[in-house]
């Protein structure tokens, strides 16, 4: 529990349990971070699901934490799995809460971030081809990358080849959150309840099983109900 805390507390900030929420709140942030997580957990090359909570912490509302996962290299996949992981809050918001709100303005920051990168870095576009248009000397996947000078048209082609891989990347993520409405709603209901979910309740709820009382144990490891690590 320590060492979760202590996690939360570098990645996220300092709960914030004083700060008064609006019912009408604390439900879109669950429905955001219900999204992101269904996203995460179903979508194949994505990272499973550590944890999702609706207590402030930080700057952030609330927020799905995935499993780290050190990777030497990143797959075209894996980065269009990130990317509909990123806009799968918005989705959910969309299709479960029928209102979209400003909490996803990081997300979309986070993929239009990836979709420029494999654009104009990662030759991973067919329209622009293998061409290095951007460099970083920060590192993989990090820092902020400086654009080459380029042409008017050559800009205008990255930036709709980004347009195309977000549109995309949302459709999936739209038609993932309406094939799981009904699950949606059932894991909003029970993150509303309980606050805060760990990866392993998660997947019980996902399987359309049952979690035991907060603070009781569960009697056994049948029946779809979370057992006893």
């Amino acid at each position: 529990r320590d060492v979760d805390e202590a996690r939360d507390r570098v990645l996220m900030g300092p709960e914030r349990r004083s700060l008064v929420v609006r019912e009408a709140d604390r439900k879109v942030t669950a429905y955001h971070e219900v999204g992101h997580a269904l996203a995460a957990q179903l979508l194949p090359h994505a990272n499973r699901v550590a944890k999702l909570t609706v207590v402030p912490r930080g700057r952030a509302a609330g927020y799905m934490m995935p499993d780290a996962d050190d990777r030497l290299h990143v797959t075209r996949p894996a980065l269009d799995d990130m990317i509909a992981v990123a806009l799968a809050g918005r989705a959910a918001e969309e299709v479960g809460y029928g209102e979209v709100t400003t909490g996803a303005q990081n997300d979309f920051q986070q993929a239009t971030g990836i979709a420029r990168r494999m654009v104009t870095e990662w030759g991973m576009s067919g329209r622009i081809g293998k061409v290095a248009l951007a460099s970083d000397e920060s590192g993989y996947l990090g820092g902020a990358p400086q654009l080459a000078a380029m042409s008017e048209a050559t800009a205008q082609l990255v930036d709709e080849e980004v347009r195309r891989i977000i549109d995309e990347a949302y459709a999936r993520a739209l038609a993932l959150m309406r094939e799981h409405l009904g699950q949606m709603h059932e894991i909003v209901r029970v993150l509303m309840s309980r606050e805060t979910l760990m990866g392993e309740e998660f997947s019980v709820l996902l399987a359309g099983g049952t979690l035991p009382p907060l603070g009781e144990e569960p009697a056994s490891s049948g029946g779809g109900t979370l057992a006893p690590a």
